[in-house]
């Protein structure tokens, strides 16, 4: 595309008939890297709220309005990242959009700390204003939906679906909010709307045919978004040391803490990529909804984790209700559910067991297991965080020496069927 062409972009509107799903050197763009920011908002705001309710000791009321909450979050990005891939114009009307959709990721994370204390402490569910930013984005979702319709002939019916649950979904959110229900009645409601708003892409995508997004493009933009959780993890190491460090100064304690939390990033990092999503997803379309979806829980542990290094700073000033122990649990647990997902998300990719790997997965466990033992037998925080620093690292290890020939193999096989 030549530069006259691609300045001339945002000031005329595009037929929005799809993107070729073959297309190479496909990038994330500006203007989505732009919409991410509003999710390191919304991130910052669900994990701020969680480390807090676990601190006072408030596990199930954190951990129930922290999963309400990360769905919301990680499937209003979902939304908007899957059809950015199939019908991106970046022109005015799509920017314009863009805008309006961000703007409701912030009423969303403007939200969160009234909904978290309503669930902790037992009154009516207040999501009011989380609902109120979705109504925000879904208004902007479904006009790009219709806009999709009438200009992509061929798909009609696939985009008319997607406008379809997402209104149908909305009017049920909006009817629950309006219900003033305690959290307690709205968990089984909840959870049957979660099921439509799941449902729809399903049916578009595998029953209908789908929408042409482009497996690369995909691929990168939930690994930047993989990243913008990450920082939650660095994020809750600087909290941790900075407390440290105005409680005792400068310590070996404090070093290994800094060493533990940038470690721990850059392992979580590493294990991830390490996956071959965008090679398989282009094979496999049909897989993409199961990767996807995977994704929630994964972006809701990495978030979790940084959490839980927050909370560790609370039991060092003396602020947690929940001593050392407690605080490890709070980072190994959301440590132990990412390598679950992540394992069991690369084993679905590849469609084959590897005892190799299992192995490593083994290990990563046998790690976390160890460093709640220390923290149990009275070891310093920061010899139990290094231990959990340790976990990633095994996966990390056995892949760079061992395991990437195996994914190769692995690979091959797979790509060849």
């Amino acid at each position: 595309m030549s530069d006259l062409t691609r300045n001339d972009r945002g000031h005329r509107l595009l037929r929005m008939t799809g993107r070729d799903p073959g297309e190479s050197h496909r990038a994330a763009t500006p203007l989505e890297l732009l919409f991410d920011l509003a999710f390191v908002v919304a991130f910052g705001q669900a994990g701020d709220q969680l480390a807090h309710l676990l601190a006072e000791g408030h596990v199930l009321p954190g951990i129930g309005a922290f999963s309400f909450a990360m769905f919301a979050i990680c499937w209003a990005w979902i939304n908007f990242s899957w059809f950015a891939s199939a019908y991106d114009t970046d022109d005015w009307f799509y920017r314009v959009s863009t805008m309006v959709q961000m703007i409701g990721v912030i009423v969303l994370a403007l939200g969160l700390p009234a909904m978290f204390a309503s669930v902790d402490h037992g009154t009516s569910f207040d999501n009011g204003v989380m609902v109120g930013g979705y109504v925000v984005m879904r208004v902007a979702m479904v006009a790009q939906w219709v806009r999709a319709a009438v200009q992509d002939p061929g798909r009609r019916r696939v985009a008319l679906t997607y406008a379809a649950f997402v209104t149908a979904a909305q009017i049920g959110w909006v009817l629950l909010a309006l219900a003033n229900l305690p959290f307690g009645a709205v968990v089984p409601i909840a959870a049957v709307l979660f099921v439509v708003e799941l449902c729809g892409p399903i049916v578009a995508e595998v029953k209908l045919g789908g929408t042409p997004w482009n497996a690369s493009h995909i691929s990168e933009r939930y690994g930047l978004l993989t990243i913008i959780a990450l920082g939650e993890v660095l994020f809750g190491t600087v909290t941790s040391v900075a407390a440290l460090v105005e409680k005792q100064g400068w310590s070996v304690e404090a070093v290994l803490v800094v060493v533990a939390g940038v470690g721990l990033t850059f392992g979580l990092w590493w294990s991830y990529f390490i996956m071959p999503s965008a090679q398989l997803l282009g094979r496999y379309r049909r897989r993409s909804v199961i990767w996807s979806y995977s994704h929630i829980l994964l972006y809701a542990s990495i978030a979790a984790t940084g959490a839980g290094l927050t909370v560790a700073a609370f039991v060092v000033e003396g602020e947690a209700e929940i001593g050392t122990t407690g605080a490890v649990l709070t980072i190994a647990v959301p440590v132990l559910v990412f390598s679950v997902v992540l394992f069991l998300l690369y084993t679905y990719l590849m469609h084959e067991g590897d005892p190799f790997h299992i192995g490593l997965f083994l290990g990563t466990v046998g790690m976390l297991a160890a460093a709640v033992w220390a923290a149990a037998a009275g070891a310093p925080l920061g010899v139990s965080l290094v231990l959990i620093t340790l976990s990633p690292a095994v996966v990390v290890v056995g892949y760079e020496i061992v395991g990437h020939r195996h994914q190769a193999a692995a690979l091959e096989r797979a790509l060849r069927e």
